[in-house]
């Protein structure tokens, strides 16, 4: 006799890859709009640490997740490593300077790699411990990594609001201090999502 497989549902119900491909392009075009927007600071220390989450999934990810059928996790991949590659070969072409000015941090950011290294591995190993302890088929465990998903994508979105239309347009610029934090809390949701789905 048979025991079926306890079935692994995916977040919101898409097919498996959609979420991490969906932050993955959060993730790029704020990178996108560095690059593109004529006047834009160089792109924050931080990003560079969400960065390295793309570049995880696609080592992390099962073959078996490689192989799926669905359409919407592969549009997802196109849509951010075409989307990357456009803008790359556009501003390289029209204005090389811009990408080694845009995609070099801000020195005096230099000295905050510590606290992001340690929120990046913190949350992702916070997220690979939580599905280890409650299981990668219990429903609590599936209920938390959806509401991760959700607050990851909520938290990317207002980043970059956040970034491109409130801090450039305000006179009181929130300290060094602020910003700190408010990164490190960013980079430890993402990687915790991308922990828990590894």
């Amino acid at each position: 006799m048979s025991t079926a497989m306890p079935t692994e549902f995916h977040p919101y119900g898409l097919p498996m890859g959609t979420v991490r491909g969906f932050l993955s392009v959060l993730i790029c075009s704020f990178f996108w709009i560095v690059l593109l927007m004529p006047e834009a600071s160089p792109a924050p220390l931080a990003h560079f640490f969400l960065l390295t989450l793309v570049f995880l999934a696609f080592a992390s990810q099962p073959i078996t997740e490689l192989r799926t059928r669905s359409i919407l996790p592969w549009l997802m991949r196109v849509i951010f490593v075409g989307g990357s590659a456009a803008v790359l070969i556009y501003v390289g072409s029209t204005d090389p300077q811009r990408l080694s000015s845009r995609l070099t941090p801000n020195k005096d950011e230099i000295t905050e790699w510590p606290v992001f290294l340690a929120c990046l591995a913190g949350g992702f190993g916070t997220g690979l411990f939580v599905r280890f302890v409650l299981g990668r088929n219990s429903h609590f465990f599936m209920t938390i990594r959806a509401w991760v998903g959700v607050i990851s994508m909520l938290l990317l979105l207002f980043e970059t609001i956040l970034q491109f239309v409130i801090i450039p347009h305000t006179n009181n610029k929130p300290s060094i201090e602020t910003m700190q934090i408010w990164e490190g809390v960013l980079i430890a949701t993402v990687a915790a999502y991308f922990g828990s789905r590894t």
